[in-house]
């Protein structure tokens, strides 16, 4: 067992591709599941060795992936504490907010391949069985959820440690997808109900998912 600082091995940077990865194929499934958009823009694909449903909108797949294009570097430096894809109904206003908190620790006491110094490929292994187990909650979670009112859209927010932002303003990943402050009827919700969805726990990476969902949501 060997331990090590969080800028041995690009440490930062391999948790990034691993979640940025796995948020992608969640706010798809989110959205089929949830109804946000038709079914048959979706198509079945499998990740994690389970089915998922995958968008083949451009534009929407798009959108998708330059924002966990821009949530990347913030992972990276262990500076988003919480990714949250956000259904709003007609008015704007949220009917549930999907919450994924992220913590890594400062310090890994963890098997490294000593031919590659890499993150062994057990220890992957492990973390894709942990993220499978909570697209497989995700793909059921209609079943613990209201109904939502018909015509709602989403969004994605990104709750940052104070330091970082600070400086997100100066930062844009990609030119004209800027960040900018969330309004605030999208990041609170009066008196919501909470809906522990799941919580993985691993050398690397700990997360925890679960739902806010409006109490009264016909619009």
């Amino acid at each position: 067992m060997t331990t090590l600082t969080r800028q041995d091995l690009n440490f930062g940077q391999v948790v990034a591709d691993i979640l940025c990865e796995f948020l992608e194929v969640a706010i798809h499934l989110i959205l089929y599941v949830r109804e946000v958009y038709p079914s048959g823009i979706f198509q079945k694909r499998k990740k994690y060795n389970v089915p998922v449903q995958m968008s083949c909108h451009p534009e929407l797949n798009q959108y998708i992936h330059d924002t966990l294009h821009c949530v990347k570097p913030l992972i990276e430096k262990n500076d988003a504490e919480k990714v949250v894809v956000v259904i709003m109904d007609k008015e704007h206003h949220p009917v549930e907010r999907f919450v994924f908190e992220i913590s890594q620790p400062p310090l890994l006491s963890i098997r490294v391949d000593n031919n590659t110094s890499a993150i062994s490929d057990t220890l992957l292994s492990h973390v894709e069985q942990l993220l499978r187990a909570v697209i497989l909650k995700i793909s059921v979670c209609d079943a613990v959820l209201e109904n939502n009112p018909p015509g709602c859209t989403f969004t994605v927010l990104v709750h940052t440690r104070e330091a970082a932002t600070r400086n997100m303003e100066k930062v844009q990943v990609i030119k004209d997808f800027p960040w900018i402050v969330a309004d605030e009827q999208e990041v609170h919700m009066q008196e919501p109900r909470l809906i522990p969805l799941k919580t993985m726990t691993s050398d690397i990476v700990k997360m925890q998912l679960y739902v806010e969902e409006r109490a009264q949501k016909a619009s």
